[in-house]
């Protein structure tokens, strides 16, 4: 369902959720996909995982899915009500269609085979999100969840316009502190990217579920163009683009644990 990386040194009060870059597809649920979408699994957050694969030696947990979004959408609402109503393509909680509106079925999924899916994927992952921010709870008054993801940097379906670099998503400034969403805020604007807020995404529901700055949970979303740390076809990890990347998001993981150890 998901793996569970530990910290390797002392541990910050850091949860990173990587949703979408899980690859596998049962075979039950391949069987009753189309065959030329199983080719090549698209729409996943491709090597999110690689990205963020420093997070361990910060003293950060990372939580990766393995199943591909396809199977069940680990970052919408249970009930697959839509997180925007401004006119763009959203897939349901179980796709039935890919970003670029291809069919990813035959015959789409029923009633049961949704609910069977949210028991074997879905809650099991929040639970397991649920179970690491309480552990962190057990050490510190306030913890950060960091969801994060990528796109790829034109999906005509979801916006006619290039995606910005980074989206740094907080449900409206209402899923974590504004101290903690300025320190975001200031660490991703310090490199040369193009950082947006709350627009075009401003957190789907692992970041809206989670974040309740009043108990000392806080949730922020990450959403990144692919190319700032894959090739030019979005299809291939680039190492030197990653590592840029990355020194950007070292110091703002760092600079965000540190807030959240003096509030």
């Amino acid at each position: 369902m998901c793996s569970i990386q530990r910290p390797t040194s002392t541990v910050r009060p850091i949860v990173i959720s990587v949703p979408h870059s899980g690859l596998e597809i049962p075979g039950d649920v391949a069987a009753t996909m189309d065959a030329k979408c199983l080719q090549h699994k698209d729409d996943a957050d491709f090597f999110v995982d690689k990205l963020y694969s420093f997070a361990p030696q910060l003293g950060i947990t990372v939580v990766k899915a393995k199943y591909h979004r396809w199977v069940i959408d680990l970052n919408r609402t249970p009930d697959s009500t839509p997180l925007y109503t401004d006119g763009r393509v959203i897939t349901e909680l179980v796709p039935t269609r890919t970003f670029l509106d291809e069919p990813l079925y035959e015959s789409s999924p029923t009633h049961d085979d949704i609910e069977r899916r949210l028991d074997q994927y879905y809650r099991p992952y929040y639970q397991v999100l649920r179970d690491e921010i309480s552990h962190l709870k057990a050490h510190f008054d306030n913890v950060l969840l960091w969801d994060a993801h990528s796109i790829r940097r034109l999906v005509p379906t979801i916006r006619k316009e290039p995606f910005p670099d980074l989206i740094l998503g907080s449900n409206d400034e209402t899923s974590a502190d504004e101290d903690l969403i300025q320190t975001a805020l200031d660490c991703l604007t310090s490199g040369d990217w193009d950082v947006r807020h709350n627009s075009p995404f401003k957190g789907g529901h692992i970041t809206r579920s989670h974040g309740k700055p009043h108990t000392g949970v806080h949730a922020l979303q990450l959403e990144m163009s692919k190319d700032l740390y894959m090739d030019n076809t979005e299809t291939k990890f680039d190492s030197n683009r990653a590592a840029n990347m990355q020194a950007t998001l070292i110091p703002t993981l760092r600079a965000l644990a540190d807030r959240l150890e003096d509030m």
